[in-house]
C-alpha cells in the first residue's frame, strides 16, 4: 500500500491536465472523508491498480483540503497504527478534477456517497461506478454500474467486492483498515446501536478468522473512539467543520456532528456569534447540531439543535423534525439560553445523522422561500448571497463553483418571488 500510495502522489504532482499524459480513474469519498470513506477509496483504488488491467493510473482521493486532515483525528490515528504516514494521502487541494474531466482524463468511482454535490456537478460526465451504503439518490444509467446497499458501513461492501474479485490482494494492513472502519460505524457490532447488519457481522468475522492477529475488536473499537471524540484545543468552527455534511435546496444547511454534551457545547463563550459567524463564512441558513457521548455502560446518548437567525426557517425545520416519522426521532425540547437556538433530547438513539439527512432532504424540496425580508432584517447578519450554492464540503476560501444551470435556477426563483 506505502509504494502504491507513494506512485499516486508522484503522478498527480507531475500531472498537467494542459498536456496530452495518461487518463485517471479517482475514487472517491464523501465530503466528511471520515473513516470509512477514507479507507474505502484508499481499498478501492488499491483494487483497481491490481485488477484493472490498462493504461489508466487508479488514485484515491480524498475529498477535503490537506490542511483539514488534522480535524479528522482518528483517520490519522488509524493511518499511523496501520504503519500508513497521513502524507502519503492525496486531498481534493492537490488535483485538479474540472481540468482532467475537460480534457477527457477522469473516470470517478463514488465511494460511501452515490451522487455528486451541486458544486461538483460539472463532474457527473466522469462518473464510472458507484458504491454506497445509504439511501439511493442517483438516476440509474447502463454506463455507471450502482452497488448500493443499507448496511452499517461501506468498507463492508468494499471488502465483498475484494473477497468475491481478488482474494489474494488482502493481506494484513488492508484488512486491519476495512476491520476497523467497519468496526466503528457498525459501533463494535453492537446490534443496540442500530448500524450493524448481518452482511457487517460477517465479513467482520470473515477478515477476524482471515486474519488472527488483528487487534481485539473492543480494543480496537475504543481507541478509534477515543481518537474520534478527541475535540481538546479545537475551536467552535473547528468542531463544527470536524464531522460536518451540508445540503442544500430553498436553504443551504450544515449538519454537524459534535462529540461532546449539547449542554456543554452550549455553553461556550460567544456562541451565537461564533455560529453568526460560520453561517456567514460558508454560506448556511441553518446549522443542525447533532451530538453523540456514551454513557458507561456504552449506551449511546444523542441530542439535537437546531441554529437559525431567521425565526421562521428555525421553527419549520423544528416541527418537521418533531412530526418526521420515517423514521420518528422522538424529539423533547430541553431549554437553553439562546434566543436563536431550539435544543433537544432525541429519544431515538438509533438515528444517527445517516438517518436524519433524508428528512433534511425532505423538507428542503417543498420549503421554497423560507427566508423573507422581514426573516432577513432580524438577524442582523448580512443575508446569504443567492449565488451561494454550497452542498458539498464547503471547505473552500475561494467562491463556490456555479454552473449555468445553477445560475439559470437561482435567477429564475429570484423573479417568481418578486412576483409573488
Amino acid at each position: 500500500m506505502e509504494e502504491f500510495l507513494s506512485s499516486c502522489r508522484r503522478a498527480a504532482v507531475q500531472v498537467n491536465p494542459e498536456q496530452p499524459g495518461p487518463q485517471f480513474h479517482v475514487v472517491l469519498g464523501n465530503e466528511a472523508c471520515d473513516v470509512d470513506s477514507m479507507v474505502s477509496a484508499l481499498v478501492y483504488a488499491y483494487f483497481l491498480s491490481k485488477t484493472v488491467h490498462s493504461e489508466m493510473f487508479a488514485l484515491p482521493l480524498m475529498n477535503i483540503r490537506q490542511s483539514e486532515l488534522l480535524l479528522r483525528s482518528d483517520n490519522v490515528f488509524l493511518l499511523r497504527q496501520s504503519g500508513l504516514s497521513p502524507d502519503l494521502l492525496l486531498f481534493r487541494d492537490q488535483l485538479d478534477l474540472r481540468a482532467l474531466h475537460r480534457h477527457g482524463r477522469l473516470q470517478l468511482t463514488l465511494v460511501d456517497h452515490n451522487v455528486l454535490p451541486s458544486a461538483d456537478s460539472v463532474l457527473e460526465g466522469a462518473v464510472v461506478e458507484v458504491i454506497d451504503h445509504h439511501m439511493l439518490e442517483r438516476e440509474p444509467s447502463p454506463s455507471c454500474p450502482v452497488t448500493v446497499e443499507t448496511v452499517g458501513s461501506c468498507a463492508t461492501l468494499v471488502t465483498e467486492c475484494i473477497v468475491h474479485k481478488a482474494p489474494q490482494i488482502l493481506d494484513q494492513q488492508l484488512a486491519q483498515l476495512l476491520y476497523a472502519a467497519v468496526v466503528l460505524d457498525c459501533v463494535n457490532m453492537a446490534p443496540a446501536a442500530g448500524k450493524v447488519t448481518p452482511k457487517d457481522s460477517q465479513y467482520a468475522a470473515m477478515l477476524e478468522s482471515s486474519f488472527p492477529s488483528l487487534p481485539p475488536r473492543g480494543t480496537l473499537f475504543q481507541m478509534l473512539q477515543n481518537a474520534k471524540f478527541d475535540v481538546s484545543g479545537l475551536n467552535t468552527e473547528q468542531m463544527l467543520l470536524k464531522d460536518m455534511k451540508a445540503v442544500s435546496g430553498s436553504l443551504n444547511v450544515a449538519v454537524s456532528v459534535l462529540y461532546i454534551t449539547l449542554e456543554e457545547f452550549l455553553q461556550r463563550a460567544e456562541l451565537e456569534a461564533e455560529l453568526s459567524g460560520f453561517c456567514q463564512r460558508f454560506g448556511f441558513d441553518l446549522l443542525l447540531l447533532m451530538t453523540i457521548f456514551f454513557t458507561e455502560s456504552k449506551e449511546p446518548i444523542r441530542e439535537l439543535a437546531v441554529f437559525s437567525h431567521s425565526t421562521t426557517c428555525r421553527e419549520q425545520v423544528s416541527q418537521h423534525l418533531e412530526q418526521a416519522r420515517s423514521p420518528a426521532l422522538n424529539l423533547h425540547p430541553i431549554s437553553n439560553p439562546h434566543p436563536h437556538i431550539a435544543a433537544y433530547q432525541q429519544g431515538n438513539t438509533l438515528a444517527s445523522r445517516k438517518k436524519l439527512l433524508p428528512l433534511v432532504k425532505d423538507f428542503l424540496k417543498d420549503a421554497d422561500g423560507l427566508l423573507g425580508d422581514g426573516e432577513e432584517a432580524e438577524s442582523g447578519v448580512p443575508p446569504t448571497p443567492m449565488n451561494s450554492l454550497v452542498e458539498g464540503c464547503p471547505l473552500n476560501d475561494g467562491l463556490p463553483y456555479i454552473s449555468a444551470q445553477d445560475l439559470v435556477e437561482k435567477v429564475i426563483k429570484m423573479v417568481d418571488r418578486g412576483g409573488n
